[in-house]
């Protein structure tokens, strides 16, 4: 599904040239659940920007099954970021001013979904994600756990090919913080296409695949051991 071969990212200022990601190639296959694990400033979420198209690589290029999206116009990257990709924040991304199902509801509504099946498809996203009689509620009447099972609704709901988990326990307590990667880990047994950056080894070993990172480079890249049950 993806491939990255030798991207680099500089940002350069007035005064200084940071290196944030040096000569990464990887591959990301249909179907993989793959963790991103590293110390602050390693490149880790800047990997995980150019993945989702938000920004570009100084140098290298990025293949989306066989697109070049190195090569997308501003125009085109926003088209098939809608089309292609679910994100899911540590900080929820909720819009306060909006219920429960509007926010579900929205990357529907950017494709152009008519009302009635936006309607449908919020109502089996609550389903999937335990909330159902929640969809009229405001995200500030809901908990932390609550809050990001609506996120991961609406990182889904449109079907994306990749969904991007960016830190998705980083602001929950340890049981609902359980809740949510339970809740991936089932999304990514269903088919879904996972890449999580994460700082836990727990959540990281959920994961079919672990890539380490340091100083801007792909450090190791290994498959998760398998979790036992006691």
């Amino acid at each position: 599904m993806i491939e990255l071969d030798s991207i680099s990212k500089t940002y350069m200022t007035e005064e200084t040239e940071t290196r944030a990601l040096r000569d990464v190639s990887l591959g990301i296959a249909t179907g993989e659940f793959v963790a991103v694990m590293g110390p602050s400033g390693c490149g880790k979420s800047t990997l995980m920007n150019i993945l989702g198209m938000i920004d570009r690589p100084t140098a290298g290029q990025y293949r989306f099954e066989d697109n070049d999206v190195s090569r997308f116009t501003e125009k085109e990257l926003v088209e098939f970021r809608k089309k292609s990709l679910g994100f899911v924040f540590q900080n929820f991304n909720l819009i306060d001013e909006m219920s429960v199902e509007e926010n579900i509801a929205l990357p529907l509504l950017y494709r152009g979904i008519a009302r009635k099946q936006r309607k449908s498809r919020v109502r089996e996203a609550l389903e999937l994600v335990g909330l159902v009689g929640r969809g009229r509620h405001r995200p500030t009447q809901l908990s932390g756990g609550q809050q990001q099972r609506v996120a991961v609704a609406r990182a889904v709901i449109a079907d994306p090919k990749l969904i991007l988990a960016d830190e998705p326990t980083g602001n929950l307590d340890s049981a609902n913080g359980a809740e949510v990667m339970n809740l991936l880990t089932l999304l990514n047994q269903d088919g879904a296409t996972i890449l999580m950056v994460t700082h836990s080894t727990e959540e990281a070993a959920l994961a079919g695949r672990v890539i380490a990172m340091k100083d801007g480079r792909v450090q190791t890249d290994r498959q998760a051991p398998a979790s036992t049950e006691s």
